[in-house]
């Protein structure tokens, strides 16, 4: 089943390639009577599947602006260049900015380190701290650097972070490094150039969920904003509300990480639950998901959405109907270009 999850990916974000492909064997079945009728059937189908994902890309870009405007009341900005098909290629060989690595904090039986992207320009900048995902057990603050260096290139600085994992310490070990993290970064900040208060805590999949709890729970008026990559936003709905067993033990993963079953410990999982965790005062959030995830229901993000809409809290739900797990695999794929874009917006808006 992961190796699904991973055709998944590659056939939404990289369709090019295999429509490609289809249409090269629509045109070699075209010419070859003896393969015509059900071949060439096949690969036009295929062909079609695989485009399908550009067609709706082109139709949730339209309506971005106009939702983003009203969820966070703000006028006047609409781009007619959300989504290109020429952009996949385009940005194909981008140059990636080299970070400098920093030990941020030391345990006395291990020491943390993170990635410092600096911006691209001159004078203080405002931070964006990256946490990783990897189900709380794996997984390091090198995946997927090149959103990092297009943060950077946009005149952000970025800190993507190490915390310990759930074979290390259980939850809260991750929040109070990320608390960690921020002094370290603000013990730098003359070093470093950053602007220490304007920071925005951006997460992928267990790593949204230690974003969001951290951004949360930290009381941090320095913490504009919070972005979240398809995480679990409720831990107690998604313990008693698993992932198909075929594709992976998401109760096993959680109980690693909190250190026991809900029974056991639920205190801990209602901390650990960002829906359990949102008041009034907490930062705006942006949260991106795939409606077809399997390994993190798109039905976490919208539990915070309502929660977040009855607390009045600013927020925005990007909504992926093609998407799964890990859609922004790649900037330059539809599910990359409007997440990326969406961030954008939403970074120059709560760190303006």
């Amino acid at each position: 089943m992961l190796c699904l999850w991973y055709m998944a990916i590659l056939v939404t974000e990289f369709w090019w390639v295999f429509a490609s492909v289809s249409l090269v064997l629509v045109l070699v079945k075209w010419g070859n009577p003896a393969y015509y009728t059900a071949g060439t059937v096949v690969s036009a189908v295929a062909m079609l599947v695989f485009l399908s994902t550009v067609v709706r890309a082109m139709r949730v870009a339209k309506d971005i602006d106009t939702n983003f405007n009203k969820a966070y009341s703000t006028t006047g900005h609409k781009s007619s260049n959300i989504y290109s098909i020429w952009r996949t290629f385009n940005g194909l060989g981008d140059k990636q900015v080299k970070p400098v690595a920093h030990t941020y904090v030391s345990y006395d039986d291990k020491a943390l380190s993170l990635d410092f992207y600096a911006a691209r320009a001159t004078g203080k900048h405002p931070l964006v701290i990256v946490i990783h995902g990897g189900s709380w057990s794996g997984g390091d603050n090198k995946q997927l650097p090149e959103l990092n260096t297009h943060l950077a290139k946009q005149g952000y600085h970025v800190a993507s972070i190490n915390y310990r994992l759930a074979s290390q310490k259980h939850f809260p070990a991750p929040i109070e490094d990320v608390a960690a993290a921020i002094r370290y970064l603000k013990s730098k900040s003359a070093e470093l150039n950053i602007d220490t208060n304007r920071m925005v805590l951006l997460g992928r999949s267990a790593g949204a969920q230690i974003a969001m709890v951290a951004g949360y729970t930290l009381q941090d008026p320095s913490i504009k904003g919070v972005i979240n990559y398809y995480g679990p936003a409720d831990m107690i709905w998604g313990y008693h509300n698993p992932a198909n067993r075929m594709v992976f033990n998401s109760c096993k993963i959680i109980e690693d990480y909190i250190g026991g079953t809900y029974k056991q410990l639920p205190k801990e999982y209602t901390y650990s639950s960002a829906v359990e965790n949102v008041n009034a005062g907490i930062p705006p959030t942006l949260s991106i998901h795939g409606i077809t995830d399997p390994l993190c229901a798109y039905e976490h993000s919208t539990r915070l959405d309502t929660k977040l809409q009855t607390v009045g809290v600013k927020h925005y739900l990007l909504t992926l109907p093609w998407a799964t797990h890990g859609c922004d695999y790649t900037l330059y794929g539809p599910s990359g270009q409007l997440a990326t874009y969406t961030t954008d917006r939403f970074l120059k808006l709560v760190l303006r």
